[in-house]
């Protein structure tokens, strides 16, 4: 996700609606940071072969955050390969972020973003350059858990609501 504006943008909708706004994405996501959406993060094992686990991602300062424990097979994946993408269904649209991870440890930063994961309802603390807290998704490994922020690179949205369509939308690096 990002608050950016598109570089290209490009129809892919084989019935003639009109390109998607990406307002209309930004506006979703900043109307509910902190929603309870489906999220799935896509990451690639050093020998290549795919892996998907979902993930309890915010929207925070233009950017989808989201943790994991340092030893659990997404972290290691994004240590070694940080391009990865987050899958997930909003209202109205179903969305696929391209992009790349970078770890987050500036205690600044990891305070900020843990409060948006306490209004989420998940009691999250920093401690160190991680986060802590009383319970976590049982795929998150033991704590501390590490903070990632995810950077868009491109998009492509396919609306299930009207008003339909489907758009790719590219986005210039930071």
């Amino acid at each position: 996700m990002t608050d950016r504006e598109p570089v290209e943008v490009t129809n892919l909708d084989t019935y003639g609606h009109d390109t998607l706004p990406w307002s209309r994405v930004r506006d979703l996501f900043e109307a509910d940071p902190a929603s309870e959406r489906p999220c799935f993060l896509g990451t690639v094992r050093p020998d290549g072969r795919p892996h998907a686990a979902g993930v309890g991602a915010v929207y925070h300062a233009g950017d989808l955050w989201v943790v994991s424990g340092p030893t659990t097979q997404k972290s290691r994946n994004l240590a070694a390969e940080p391009r990865c993408t987050i899958a997930t269904r909003i209202p109205g649209l179903d969305l696929v972020l391209e992009g790349m991870v970078t770890r987050v440890t500036d205690p600044e930063t990891l305070e900020t973003v843990a409060a948006v994961y306490r209004e989420s309802g998940w009691e999250a603390q920093v401690a160190g350059d991680a986060f802590t807290a009383p319970y976590s998704a049982p795929s998150a490994g033991p704590p501390p858990w590490y903070l990632y922020r995810f950077t868009t690179t491109s998009a492509v949205a396919v609306a299930h609501e009207e008003p339909y369509g489907a758009t790719r939308w590219r986005f210039a690096p930071e």
